[in-house]
């Protein structure tokens, strides 16, 4: 675990910021007293968000365009002089057998789940790195963790974020950055067209989380630097995002 941090003050970037977790990350931002960075593709989302945070920057972003990526990091640094954190949260779903994969449709995934994370990472670096501080915490999955039949292709790019984040974790740690891997459980979002609903069970065991409670645990990592933290499936835990002593 790296050093204990406040959040008050902090810049933190998050991707995919316009629904779901990364929404519900901005929020637990701002209400932490930092100041995200809201980016996304839909700006009317960002735009509606951004009022309800007081004025958070929000830069309408496609984080596969390394442009627009520029363009964001060159805004977060005008706007706020540093960049404290990155939430890689961007990402799309694809369900369904392997053999059915349509293979144009999952090169679009690869290069929005890992190629672009990979991206928005390095373009952050330079700024980490001349401060000397840094804190990124990747979303992963906890179809990873698991033969995930029906998510197979999905499951394969979150598994690719796994290795990188174990891999930059390592890199990174001599320049004052920390990279830490978060794996939700499965969570009421967007995702998938909206397949996990709040109090809807798919299956016995497990139990849909709302974004609040995943970005609670954002946040502890933000705090932490922990490497790794798996949200256990089933009820929400009370106290999940709690600092360890």
């Amino acid at each position: 675990m790296g050093d204990l941090i406040d959040l008050t003050g902090r810049t933190v970037i998050v991707t995919g910021a316009s629904s779901g977790i990364g929404a519900a990350t901005a929020r637990a931002l701002r209400a932490a007293g930092s100041r995200p960075v809201l980016a996304a593709r839909r700006a009317d989302r960002l735009a509606g968000l951004s009022a309800e945070l007081g004025g958070a920057l929000a830069v309408p972003t496609d984080v596969t365009d390394a442009g627009q990526v520029r363009d964001l990091v060159a805004a977060t640094l005008e706007r706020h002089g540093r960049i404290d954190g990155l939430v890689n949260n961007a990402g799309a779903a694809m369900t369904g057998p392997v053999a059915d994969v349509d293979l144009v449709e999952y090169r679009r995934i690869l290069e929005l789940n890992i190629a672009a994370l990979v991206g928005v990472t390095q373009a952050v670096l330079p700024a980490m790195r001349e401060q000397r501080f840094g804190r990124i915490v990747n979303i992963s999955s906890g179809t990873t963790r698991r033969v995930a039949t029906g998510y197979g292709a999905y499951a394969a790019t979150k598994s690719a974020v796994n290795m990188l984040s174990a891999v930059l974790r390592d890199e990174l740690a001599a320049d004052g950055v920390a990279v830490s891997l978060l794996l939700p459980s499965i969570t009421a979002t967007e995702f998938g067209d909206g397949m996990f609903q709040l109090g809807v069970s798919p299956r016995p065991g497990m139990v849909p989380h709302h974004p609040d409670y995943v970005a609670s645990v954002v946040l502890r990592l933000l705090r932490t630097g922990e490497d790794t933290f798996d949200i256990p499936h089933g009820s929400e835990q009370p106290g999940i995002a709690r600092v360890p002593d």
